[in-house]
Order: structure tokens, then C-alpha cells, then sequence
């Protein structure tokens, strides 16, 4: 389920690239592509996932631009969605607090707001200044939130994964506090920009929201399984997907600018 999960967040980027211009990738080239700049997160810094896809993307006939664009805008659409997600574990905390309906809400109305087209244009622009690139002139807020509802689909899908790995270890957990701790770990860790991967980042916030529920010590056992599998989940596909890359990329389209 796990790998699934990262599937359709390649499908996604694939989508992203053809949204703004670029040709259609087949999932046959998006997600082997995906999976291997995924590498990237494990070196210390947040660029070279993002530098990496717009480059191999290239290698496939993708315009630089739109590649680059496509990388920023994926890894935009990613952290906003494990937020959405995420913040279902403010829900789950607040249980019985006055302030608690205030999270469903909040999230609602702040994707509304977000997408109309004059905030959603301040926003993006935002993005991409800090990521010092500039905006592309195609981008829409109806592709948007077409994308959003994509990385929503994949993020309660990596959610769903991890509950049932929680429980498949022997301890009893509730679907949504569990699911939203790993969405709003893997969010806490992205920005420790010090940690590649968010290597001891994610898994101290993820011990602290599990222990309510499993107690610190088999929530710590957790964090550390969860490390494991979401490595050998990333590695593995990665490693196969690079060999054949390649085999093949001889006879790949030449990347234009």
C-alpha cells in the first residue's frame, strides 16, 4: 500500500508536467522517474529531490523549464497536502476542546480561499521565489486543485499504510490520530532542513504523537520500524528503476530548453 501511495504521487508529477505544457509521460516513465529523485531527500539539503526530477525529466523531452517548474510545484502540492492530512492529529488532540471544530474549518476554508485565482497566484508566486525560480505564465488554480485532490488521495493512502503497520504490530490504534501523526511527522521533518530525509526529526515527532495512544516506548519501536520500511520501500523500486533508466536512456528524446 505504502508503494502504491508513492505510485500515484508520481502519476501526480506526471500530471503537473503535462498541466503546464510539457508532453504526456506515461506512468511507465513518471513513476520510475519519481521514485529515483526521490533519492535525492536522503542528501542533506531540500534542493536535490527537486533538482533531480527536473533533470531526468529533461532527459525524457521535458522542456527545463517545465521541469523544474513541474519538481517545485510536485513538492508544493505534497507538503500541503501531508498538512491537510496531518492536522487531523490537532483533531484527535483536542478531543472535548472548545477550539476543536476550528481545525476542520479552518482547513476547509483556507483550501477555498487558497485556490481563488487572485490568492492562489500571490501564493504559488511566493513558492517560487523561494525556491528562486520563476512562475510559469500557465499555471491555473483549477489545475491546482486538481493536483490537491490527487496528493490528498495519496496521502491518505501513505496514512492508511501506516495505520495498518501500527496495528499489524500487535498494538490497538485508532485510523485517524495514527494516519495524521505520520502525514504531520514527515511534514515536521521537511523542514528541518539540517536533516536528510528528516532522519531523527520525523521520528521524534512521531514518537511524541503516537505515545497518547501506544505509551512512549512501543510508539518509539514504531518510529524506528517506520523508518525501516519506508526506506526499503523508496530504495529497492528506486535501485530497479535506475537500472533500467539506464538501459534506456540512450534511446530517450533529446531534452530540450
Amino acid at each position: 500500500m505504502l508503494l502504491a501511495g508513492y505510485f500515484m504521487t508520481g502519476y501526480l508529477w506526471g500530471r503537473i508536467v503535462e498541466d503546464l505544457g510539457g508532453p504526456r509521460l506515461p506512468l511507465g516513465v513518471s513513476i520510475p522517474l519519481f521514485m529515483i529523485a526521490n533519492m535525492g531527500r536522503y542528501v542533506p539539503g531540500k534542493v536535490w529531490q527537486i533538482a533531480g526530477l527536473a533533470a531526468l525529466a529533461r532527459t525524457r523531452g521535458v522542456p527545463g523549464a517545465t521541469a523544474v517548474a513541474a519538481a517545485i510545484l510536485g513538492q508544493g502540492i505534497a507538503l500541503a497536502s501531508a498538512t491537510f492530512v496531518g492536522l487531523g492529529a490537532a483533531w484527535s488532540l483536542a478531543d472535548g476542546a472548545a477550539w476543536r471544530w476550528a481545525v476542520p474549518i479552518g482547513l476547509v476554508g483556507g483550501v477555498v480561499i487558497g485556490l481563488l485565482p487572485p490568492v492562489f497566484d500571490q501564493v504559488s508566486g511566493l513558492w517560487f521565489r523561494i525556491a528562486k525560480t520563476p512562475r510559469p505564465a500557465s499555471l491555473r488554480s483549477r489545475d491546482a486543485a486538481g493536483w490537491l485532490a490527487l496528493g490528498l488521495a495519496s496521502w491518505t493512502v501513505y496514512a492508511a499504510a501506516f495505520w495498518i503497520l501500527v496495528r499489524s504490530v500487535g498494538l490497538e490504534a485508532s485510523f485517524l490520530p495514527t494516519g495524521s501523526a505520520f502525514a504531520a511527522a514527515y511534514v515536521l521533518g521537511y523542514v528541518a532542513v539540517f536533516a536528510p530525509a528528516g532522519i531523527g526529526v520525523r521520528e521524534g515527532f512521531l514518537v511524541a504523537l503516537l505515545s497518547p495512544q501506544t505509551g512512549a516506548a512501543a510508539a518509539g519501536a514504531v518510529a524506528v520500524i517506520a523508518r525501516l520500511w519506508t526506506t526499503l520501500i523508496e530504495v529497492i523500486p528506486a535501485a530497479v528503476f535506475w537500472t533500467r533508466h539506464l538501459a534506456t536512456a540512450h534511446g530517450a528524446p533529446k531534452p530540450r530548453d
